[in-house]
């Protein structure tokens, strides 16, 4: 091998393993970096795809790429390590983490900063017809799939669960990934699934195309305490007809999906990716328009509800890119 592709050789093997590891990888302008999702399953692996899809498209000089996780409560430790550069969490965990509440006592993650809030994410609760859950005070003594540990999931569940007076010890719990979950209730494995999600989702669709299952409504009483108690939840109504077999409105409660990264984080790197989330670029789209297109979450991502359900930090890179825009004064 000649000394020029023996060179050539070694740059690309140097690349792919600062890719691997998470790194930030600077060739020329262009910058690479990872976005930290959840389950296959589940809205953020696909989301993060095609987010990274539309940065890498419309972006000034980056190319991101997504990676699949456990979600919420483990991304946030992610990026505490510096594991990843950008990950998805929801609002309410990212508020926990910042301020060393919940799962987070005692080891607050001060570093986290908000790039976006990109939609919202509702809570989905789904049970075997045959186990005959109607409501959820009637899912007392069964296996319920709570979420993957670590995940906002899981969170929402015992918040949930604990304002219609249950608890763990109340519940079988299983703590399974969206795919994992909706595969037990279709084996006849398990008789009730949490889902935080936007919908619809694609575990559920392929449940309820494949199993008779009905969505459980939470409690209207529950839903006004819940949001009482925790601010970080909206009610929400699931529209009929959004899954098969699903024809009347589901009441239940949402939260918002947020884009976060770490305060060290380059700050140009975090300005250039947040503009190519809100801006048109060169072929007249920004990333949003590119989510509208390729993804049905893709379509509630507006910048004008960017900074909706934030509670904590942004960085200075997207608080520079918000300022620009009139979002903030």
């Amino acid at each position: 091998m000649g000394k020029l592709k023996l060179r050539w050789a070694i740059s690309v093997v140097s690349a792919l393993i600062f890719l691997i590891a998470g790194g930030v990888i600077e060739a020329g302008n262009l910058k690479s970096l990872s976005i930290s999702t959840g389950g296959t399953g589940g809205t953020y692996y696909p989301l993060g795809a095609a987010l990274a899809k539309a940065i890498s498209e419309t972006g000034d000089g980056i190319s991101a790429t997504a990676q699949s996780g456990n979600a919420s409560v483990a991304n946030c430790n992610l990026l505490a390590r510096g594991d990843v550069e950008t990950a998805f969490v929801q609002n309410n965990v990212a508020d926990d983490a910042y301020n060393g509440r919940g799962v987070f006592e005692g080891h607050a993650v001060s570093d986290l900063r908000v790039i976006a809030a990109l939609y919202p994410e509702t809570v989905q609760v789904v049970a075997r017809k045959a186990a005959n859950v109607r409501i959820l005070t009637e899912a007392k003594g069964k296996i319920i799939a709570v979420g993957d540990k670590g995940s906002g999931t899981e969170v929402d569940t015992r918040n949930i669960l604990f304002l219609h007076n249950l608890s763990y010890d109340d519940i079988r719990p299983l703590y399974v990934s969206f795919s994992v979950a909706a595969q037990r209730l279709h084996d006849n494995q398990g008789d009730v699934l949490f889902t935080t999600a936007g919908y619809p989702t694609s575990s559920i669709m392929e449940l309820m195309a494949g199993k008779e299952c009905n969505f459980v409504s939470l409690d209207s009483e529950a839903v006004k305490k819940l949001c009482a108690k925790f601010p970080f939840y909206v009610p929400i109504t699931i529209p009929g007809n959004t899954y098969n077999g699903q024809t009347e409105p589901v009441n239940s409660v949402a939260t918002m999906a947020l884009w976060l990264t770490y305060s060290g984080l380059d700050e140009d790197m975090v300005y250039r990716v947040t503009k190519a989330l809100w801006a048109k670029g060169t072929k007249g789209e920004s990333g949003a328009d590119v989510l509208a297109r390729i993804h049905d979450q893709g379509k509630n991502i507006r910048l004008e509800t960017a900074l909706n359900g934030v509670t904590i930090p942004l960085h200075p890179g997207a608080e520079t890119f918000y300022r620009e825009a009139g979002l903030i004064k």
